[in-house]
């Protein structure tokens, strides 16, 4: 099986890639925000402001924010057309170009004969970005609803921000669907943050790359050269035969999942190397592991494929 946040050349880069700034309704501006993420340690940041009419449809410039040893990626959260419940969808890009196309998408209320989410989130896609499922808890987003958005290259496994402000932060059951379905999609943790409450590093993707440059980081992004964090850092896994290893910072629990409700798991008290049996996931087309350390914060890999070459 082949994990390329483990093999591809290169070291890890710890970003956030869903963020607000005072260009929609952040409460900080742009050049704040990035230095806030800089001084925090991040490697680089994407403010991703809402992609409507009400804030002049923003692509916030942040090139000049830009440091030797801190970058970023220019992106936008979109939003047009209307789900099952009647409001409009909300779809992270990361990786657009300061011209992409606005739909006529004025505000956040959904109106008659406006481009449909799945169609923004393809042609967003077409256009190079990275395209993720947004707070799909948060938005009371259907698996099978999720599923249209076909263009996803990812489902946000965590939102810090609709974590903390209304307790709705994980994406796992529509990201879990979709991978039984046979999508290959991953699992990216970010924090939303806006600055209005404590939503500001709490969740991150780790990127591996070789160096920290917008295009080597969307292209890792892209291929599933990462993973996900809310504290644990994980520095290597291995797939083998019979079972994982993992190398990881100080750790209580390493759970292995697949399709359906089998698992496997090791517990300890401060352990930093992990051994899971596949045992009765051998069957699974799809595996993943989850870290957890003393305090509960989580560290997700990105699924491989059992079927991979």
């Amino acid at each position: 099986m082949i994990d390329t946040a483990f093999s591809t050349p290169g070291r890890f880069w710890r970003g956030n890639i869903h963020t607000h700034s005072n260009r929609s309704d952040g409460v900080l501006a742009p050049e704040e925000v990035c230095r806030r993420y800089a001084a925090e340690g991040y490697d680089f940041l994407a403010i991703t402001d809402h992609f409507v009419g009400r804030y002049g449809y923003p692509i916030t410039d942040t090139l000049p924010f830009r440091t030797e040893g801190f970058t970023t990626i220019l992106g936008a959260e979109l939003h047009s057309g209307a789900m099952r419940n009647g409001e409009i969808w909300h779809i992270l890009a990361v990786g657009l170009s300061a011209d992409f196309a606005p739909p006529a998408s004025s505000d956040f209320v959904p109106v008659a004969d406006q481009e449909t989410g799945p169609a923004l989130a393809r042609r967003a896609r077409e256009a190079g970005a990275f395209v993720a499922v947004a707070h799909p808890e948060w938005s009371q987003l259907p698996a099978d609803e999720a599923a249209t958005l076909d263009a996803a290259h990812a489902v946000e496994i965590y939102n810090h921000g609709c974590a903390m402000g209304c307790d709705r932060g994980s994406g796992l059951h529509v990201a879990e669907h979709l991978l039984n379905s046979g999508r290959r999609v991953t699992l990216c943790a970010t924090d939303d943050a806006h600055f209005n409450e404590p939503d500001h590093f709490g969740g991150w993707v780790m990127v591996r790359a070789e160096r920290n440059a917008p295009e080597d980081l969307l292209a890792a992004l892209k291929s599933g050269a990462f993973y996900s964090s809310t504290g644990p850092e994980i520095h290597d896994v291995r797939w083998h035969d019979e079972g994982v290893e993992i190398a990881c910072s100080a750790a209580v629990t390493a759970v292995l999942q697949g399709q359906g409700t089998r698992t496997s798991v090791v517990h300890g008290h401060s352990q930093t190397r992990f051994s899971l049996p596949y045992g009765k996931l051998a069957g699974s087309p799809w595996l993943r592991l989850s870290i957890i350390d003393k305090a509960g914060k989580r560290a997700w890999t990105n699924p491989v494929w059992c079927n991979a070459a």
